[in-house]
């Protein structure tokens, strides 16, 4: 079988797939396209790109890639479908090293890189197939999963959604899909998780911090000087396990419990659940850490939302630092327009706030909106965002000015992760 590539931007991504002999270009190359038995795009390929153009002129057959991994998830006998608006990849990630430990030898499709796995994939031999379940175009209802995890909807994808109601009858049509032996688990502080099992007949299961009620629930919650949590599990009222986390923030005991209710609804051992989650240092570019300069410490995060860079912001101050910086790539203009005010509060969390260009993403600007935009907002509130278009002098603006003892963070699901590196190298 042979491999070909495209991409608009090379990327950490492409540039491992080239190094395993795999050819991957960011030009457009409709040669290769005429020597392709099928070709499979994302949902940020546009109609009128010209690779898929090519292929639908030469009759080659065409997938888009949500419909792509449907067909993998009914290749096994029980696919886990991680989904929800937040903490999708690292619940993934989390469940992935549960069942990895208890030796169910699972296949495994995560959104970022996972280092016990050596990358973002893993192929296993048992029954079990599990990946993140994204609810952008409804991809998630193309799949066919045996087991579903819901872990909150929020305001997201208006692009294409449209209103907060549409997205919310999104999950209600892919909790329909479950079988009715199969299992759903939901987030019982969500108001808008609560009402899902409802709409199927599938065995439901709940968690919660501040909702009590619940199958699994958090309490007697601590946190050390690196921000991580140690907590006591109940579990249908009785004491489960007590748990310690090697990841920052209250949002990651929620996701945690997430994991710890459907992996024991799978009879995994509450010790190797315990032992997994404690060796779990988090996924790449979720509160990762990049190194140190100058006595200041360097953290990158994946959080595009304005409710993720709260979650963020709360880890944040879980930890011991003396003051915080926030460097944010705002994520398509779309969303940086739509949320603008709720952004705009969201980094109000940190002491200090640099904006940079907005990550096009799919998008083209046809919105009328900057980061300037942004930034004017922010002050709008509080004198403290400046915008810095270039990523090298980004750079050396924290280094000349960021003091001993600080956490400098990068936010964003585009390319900000590389300021993170400029400094430290």
């Amino acid at each position: 079988m042979r491999l070909l590539g495209y991409d608009a931007i090379s990327s950490e991504n492409t540039d491992r797939l080239i190094s395993h002999g795999i050819k991957v270009v960011t030009e457009h190359n409709l040669s290769d396209i005429n020597t392709a038995d099928l070709v499979v795009y994302t949902a940020a390929i546009a109609p009128d790109d010209p690779e898929l153009v090519e292929a639908h002129n030469m009759n080659i057959p065409c997938v888009e890639r949500s419909e792509f991994v449907g067909y993998l998830t009914r290749a096994y006998e029980d696919t886990i479908g991680v989904s929800g608006t937040h903490g999708k990849t690292t619940t993934t990630s989390m469940i992935s090293l549960c069942f990895i430990e208890a030796g169910l030898d699972p296949t495994i499709q995560v959104g970022a890189d996972l280092k016990e796995i050596h990358g973002n994939y893993r192929i296993g031999n048992g029954p079990y197939f599990i990946l993140e379940a994204c609810e952008y175009v409804e991809s998630f209802l193309k799949f066919s999963p045996k087991s579903e995890i819901v872990l909150n909807i929020d305001n997201d994808h208006l692009d294409y959604f449209k209103t907060f109601e549409n997205i919310k009858n999104a999950f209600i049509k892919y909790v329909k899909i479950l079988p009715d032996d199969g299992l759903l688990v939901v987030n019982g502080d969500d108001k808008n998780c609560l009402s899902l099992p409802q709409y199927t007949n599938a065995n439901s299961v709940t968690y919660g911090i501040t909702n009590k009620n619940t199958d699994f629930f958090a309490t007697n919650i601590v946190f050390d000087n690196n921000g991580f949590a140690s907590f006591d599990v109940y579990a249908k009222g009785k004491f489960y396990e007590r748990i310690s986390l090697s990841v920052a923030g209250m949002h990651n005991v929620q996701n945690a419990l997430a994991c710890i209710a459907l992996c024991s609804e799978y009879g995994i051992s509450s010790q190797f659940i315990k032992s997994a989650l404690s060796k779990f240092t988090g996924a790449h570019r979720r509160f990762e850490f990049v190194g140190n300069y100058n006595g200041f410490s360097v953290y990158d995060d994946y959080g595009h939302h304005p409710t993720e860079i709260i979650a963020t912001a709360k880890a944040l101050m879980n930890k011991s630092y003396h003051e915080s910086w926030a460097v944010f790539q705002p994520h398509t203009y779309s969303r940086t327009l739509t949320l603008l005010d709720d952004f705009a509060k969201a980094l109000l969390n940190f002491d200090h706030i640099i904006i940079t260009d907005i990550y096009a993403a799919r998008e083209k600007n046809t919105f009328g909106i900057s980061s300037q935009d942004l930034v004017d907002k922010i002050n709008s509130f509080n004198e403290k965002a400046i915008y810095i278009k270039d990523f090298e002098d980004i750079s050396k603006y924290i280094k000349e000015n960021a003091q001993n003892e600080d956490i400098v963070l990068t936010l964003g699901a585009g390319s900000i992760y590389k300021v993170g590196r400029m400094i430290i190298d």
